[in-house]
């Protein structure tokens, strides 16, 4: 009994999987054949088809770029740098003031580092004076509010500090006909035209601590004069205490080490260059200049030096 119904089954299935086939079959469509193309009678071939397809362009991501590292330590003291402010200081406390003018020669050898094509001190300023970290001041004189220009009266843009390191120069062009034009265009500034810088400071004898030190008040870089390029006058001011937290963050080369740790704020805190002065503070107003010819004037400068520290020497003589 058992077999008749198994082979029933087998019979049916075997019946189903012959309809299936058929069936597949028929929905199977026959291939259509193409006509053959009609002959040319001009003997000029059809234009070319052109291909609409897109090409599909595979694109691979750019590869990050870590930059290594120019060492094998980062320096970071520097950067992260912050300024040692000065002591409070109270007028009444102030005992003696005397304000000097003095000139920093960036082509005498101690100062050399100030001039150094990795970095150099009028660069430094001058990108602070363009990102807007520092505001340079006009040092015109003979103004009335202003006479001698550094009093940090009148601030400049970043584009007319520039303008006054690089004086106009007069160019001549000429024409077919030999006809000469003169036009006024601005010259190229280069940071080896910086010789000079001068610094307005302060020697105050502060009675409250006992101490007699000096405080940089602004600094300027000097260019030269038209009239007579052996002469030099400031291009602009710059307040040296605004300007501090951004020296402090920048450092200074070394010829004997490139590990030195020093920054252009240490540089004049510590007094690390060599200068002369050019004036102090008088009745007259007079520069040195305006009353002493030739060497007389690196013997007055020097007496003039020589006379601050005898003051504060004289103090403790009993």
């Amino acid at each position: 009994m058992k077999k008749g119904i198994l082979i029933v089954i087998l019979c049916l299935a075997c019946i189903a999987s012959y309809a299936q086939q058929k069936r597949k079959k028929k929905l199977v469509r026959k291939p259509v054949h193409q006509t053959q193309p009609a002959p040319v009678v001009n003997n000029t071939p059809p234009p070319p088809v052109a291909d609409t397809s897109k090409k599909v362009v595979a694109t691979v991501p750019a590869k990050h770029f870590d930059r290594p590292r120019d060492g094998y330590y980062t320096k970071s003291d520097i950067v992260n740098a912050r300024v040692t402010p000065y002591p409070f200081l109270r007028e009444v406390d102030v005992a003696f003031q005397k304000r000097v003018w003095r000139e920093i020669d960036v082509r005498e050898k101690m100062n050399q580092y100030l001039a150094s094509p990795k970095q150099n001190l009028i660069t430094v300023l001058l990108d602070a004076i363009a990102a807007g970290e520092l505001t340079a001041y006009d040092a015109t004189t003979g103004r009335p509010e202003d006479v001698d220009g550094d009093a940090f009266s009148k601030p400049l843009t970043a584009a007319e500090a520039r303008n006054a390191l690089v004086p106009n120069v007069a160019q001549d062009t000429y024409d077919a006909n030999h006809n000469k034009t003169t036009t006024i265009v601005a010259g190229v500034f280069t940071p080896d035209s910086i010789l000079k810088f001068r610094i307005k400071e302060d020697w105050i004898f502060d009675k409250q601590r006992s101490v007699f030190e000096p405080r940089i008040v602004g600094i300027a870089p000097m260019v030269p004069i038209k009239e007579n390029h052996n002469e030099f006058q400031p291009a602009f001011w710059v307040y040296f205490p605004d300007a501090r937290q951004l020296l402090a963050t920048k450092e200074v080369v070394s010829r004997r080490s490139d590990a030195t740790g020093l920054s252009f704020d240490d540089v004049f805190m510590k007094r690390l260059f060599t200068s002369y002065i050019v004036k102090e503070s008088n009745d007259r107003d007079e520069r040195i200049k305006d009353y002493k010819d030739g060497i007389d004037k690196l013997y007055e400068a020097e007496r003039i030096k020589k006379e601050l520290m005898d003051w504060e020497l004289n103090l403790w003589q009993y």
